[in-house]
């Protein structure tokens, strides 16, 4: 498939929505500088390409949730066959508890982050893992003590950093 051709306006649109989630027709074309109508129509054409793929809130869980354990753990299966890679992956994506996981190349061959209502869950969590035969043949827990970043990818710079540069005139 053609990756679909963004100009300005499209990167202003996306940029909004990343930042302020979901805005009314009005809002968002205010703060990208275009009329509604020609606004909500590329929203919709970026929707259907597939680069919007839903809103969400960032909800502060530590304050809802009274003892909130979030652990950043990295897994080395012991074997990798593609059939290995798949069993651990399909159990991954069946624990609500695991908030992200990523494939890595190097010494781990996951990083996930893991979110329980307690340290004593996240350690039956870990158990039930290993109990269920994934493969694992060692894993790391780093506890999470305190968040110190937590932000979305500066779409506007990655767009730029990828776009040509003029290419200076040849000096005689």
């Amino acid at each position: 498939m053609k990756p679909i051709e963004l100009d300005a306006a499209d990167i202003r649109i996306l940029c909004a929505l990343q930042d302020h989630g979901q805005l009314s027709k009005s809002k968002l074309a205010e703060i990208v500088g275009l009329s509604a109508t020609p606004c909500w129509a590329r929203v919709t054409r970026l929707k259907r390409a597939g680069l919007i793929r839903g809103y969400h809130a960032d909800i502060a869980l530590s304050q809802i949730v009274a003892g909130l354990a979030k652990v950043v753990v990295t897994v080395s299966l012991t074997s990798h066959r593609k059939s290995d890679f798949e069993r651990f992956e399909t159990h991954i994506l069946n624990t609500p508890e695991v908030t992200d996981c990523v494939s890595t190349g190097g010494g781990m061959d996951y990083v996930m982050t893991v979110v329980t209502t307690s340290l004593p869950v996240f350690q039956t969590l870990m158990e039930a893992m290993l109990d269920a035969e994934l493969g694992i043949d060692r894993y790391m827990t780093y506890i999470v003590t305190r968040q110190i970043k937590s932000a979305r990818p500066d779409l506007a710079r990655l767009v730029a950093a990828q776009s040509p540069k003029p290419q200076s005139e040849a000096k005689d």
